[in-house]
């Protein structure tokens, strides 16, 4: 099997499809170059995941949630090293945010730098969701990553958050430390290069994959700040979204339906209103893209179910729920519409993948 060249997913019409997240190749190439200063043979692992090494040069190239998937999962068997890419170095040596990097640099402070990067996250990677949460002491910086079939490896979402980190602390230049640091996973026997790597206390088993940075770190001046260059790296952005398809009112009203999920199933109307939308405006615009707002419901229940059941963490129950479903009955019913058999079965059969995946 050779690596496709995948471009923008985009759709011709009718009902919408699930569709294919993918992540940037530029971003995928300081990853791997991560590996190799690991002291991984890159070619091999290539060559063994399926790769063309030619195809991650092409321009536009976009890489599909799961090949990164198993791409992380080898390099982690083959290292045999549970905290693969958990270094300050390696996370600030190798990072490759792109433009995206560049238009947060041009931002005023440090908060405004976060907003950009939560805003054309998707252009890195579609498949990661990077969203801010203000509290009291400061902010919250969440990462969640959507759309695979496959289990996220917890080094792949570790390595991520370490690369926000250590980009903050080049653009503010100065060192900064987390007040609160959390992973959704179970603790490991030791979490010391955990602690050593985020510069604080880390909780597992949390509710989120999350960092809490203070309001003061937040507020700091960028030296690099530039109005001018910062708008000209935006319309560049902007224009990389619209070929993704970010930044049509489907996409918006897929983001809006998976925020409000967990508290039931939404409505139209109230989806409408997150958006700032009458929601005769938002039927328009969706004939317009000939989506319905059912079908685009049913699109993210499916995605965020994938997403869910390949993390043994939740009960069935609990993936019900976090669906918006009233009882698991119609939960349970879905799931052999969307992937043929009951959520156990799928949920067994994603862990019993063929797929190479780490010991």
């Amino acid at each position: 099997m050779s690596h496709r060249q995948r471009g923008p997913q985009r759709r011709s019409g009718g009902m919408p499809q699930p569709e294919l997240r993918t992540s940037s190749a530029a971003w995928l190439e300081g990853v791997l170059s991560m590996f190799e200063a690991e002291g991984l043979d890159v070619p091999s692992l290539l060559q063994e995941a399926g790769f063309d090494p030619d195809s991650l040069h092409r321009q536009n190239t976009r890489i599909p949630v799961d090949e990164i998937t198993v791409l992380w999962q080898l390099a982690v068997a083959r290292a045999a090293r549970p905290t693969l890419g958990l270094h300050r170095d390696l996370a600030a040596t190798h990072s490759k945010l792109g433009t995206v990097g560049h238009a947060m640099s041009c931002s005023p402070t440090l908060g405004a730098a976060l907003a950009r990067l939560a805003r054309y996250m998707a252009v890195i990677s579609d498949a990661t969701a990077f969203s801010l949460h203000p509290e009291p002491r400061g902010c919250w910086l969440a990462m969640e990553h959507t759309g695979g079939s496959l289990p996220i490896p917890r080094q792949r979402v570790e390595y991520a958050l370490l690369t926000v980190l250590m980009q903050c602390q080049w653009l503010a230049r100065r060192d900064l430390q987390p007040l609160a640091m959390e992973f959704v996973y179970p603790a490991p026997a030791d979490d010391r290069p955990h602690r050593e790597a985020f510069g604080c206390e880390v909780r597992f088993n949390a509710p989120a994959n999350r960092l809490l940075l203070s309001g003061a770190d937040l507020a700091l001046q960028l030296p690099t700040h530039h109005d001018t260059l910062g708008e000209l790296q935006e319309h560049l952005l902007d224009d990389q979204l619209d070929l993704l398809g970010q930044t049509t009112t489907s996409s918006l009203v897929c983001a809006e339906i998976a925020r409000r999920l967990q508290h039931g199933e939404p409505r139209r109307q109230d989806v409408a209103s997150g958006l700032g939308l009458a929601e005769r405006t938002l039927q328009r615009r969706l004939q317009e893209e000939s989506v319905s707002f059912q079908g685009l419901l049913d699109r993210t229940r499916r995605e965020l179910a994938q997403q869910y059941l390949a993390e043994d963490r939740h009960t069935l129950t609990d993936v019900a729920d976090m669906l918006g479903f009233v009882d698991t009955s119609n939960f349970f019913r879905a799931c052999k519409r969307w992937f043929g058999v009951p959520p156990a079965q799928y949920r067994a059969r994603i862990w019993d993948s063929p797929a190479p995946l780490a010991a």
